[in-house]
């Protein structure tokens, strides 16, 4: 079965890094961090953020953007970036095939010229004019679900149990 994956370029913020951690843990996607970071990968933020989901997740490291790029020429990328003219749930993300959503830096965002390279799968989460943008994690999560709600969410409970009670 296709996977999710999800692409950190360059992130800045270690507790940012940590909830997306978690995030691809519980939801199955895989993580892939493009270098270089604003923190190191044993920062105690980033750990405490995910700190019991880290043996769950799988990690791949880059040593630039233009180093992931080359390694997934022929990859489905999403582009996720507040300059896009595409909202992201108008896009349907075929459950064929592998899918990678990217994300940049939380101060600078991906690179222009990556993104005017990818006019078709340059997308943005709506929000409103007069704001820069979401936190990087909720942007993550707000992103992946969307995907995961159009591919019916694969191998994921879909329903929850109370612990001192049942559901009638």
């Amino acid at each position: 079965m296709p996977k999710l994956h999800i692409v950190l370029a360059e992130p800045q913020i270690p507790q940012n890094t940590g909830n997306i951690s978690r995030t691809c843990a519980v939801t199955g996607a895989v993580l892939h961090l493009i270098k270089p970071y604003g923190f190191e990968i044993s920062d105690k933020n980033l750990k405490r953020a995910g700190l019991d989901y880290w043996d769950k997740l799988e990690i791949f490291e880059y040593d630039s953007i233009q180093d992931f790029m080359n390694q997934h020429k022929n990859q489905e990328i999403y582009f996720f970036t507040t300059k896009s003219r595409t909202c992201h749930s108008d896009v349907n993300y075929d459950i064929k095939k592998d899918i990678y959503l990217m994300f940049g830096r939380e101060d600078a965002g991906l690179p222009e010229e990556l993104l005017v390279n990818n006019p078709k799968t340059a997308v943005r989460i709506p929000m409103r004019p007069t704001l820069r943008s979401l936190n990087l994690s909720n942007s993550v999560a707000i992103a992946v679900y969307e995907v995961l709600r159009q591919w019916n969410y694969p191998d994921m409970s879909l329903q929850g149990d109370l612990t001192k009670y049942e559901w009638e």
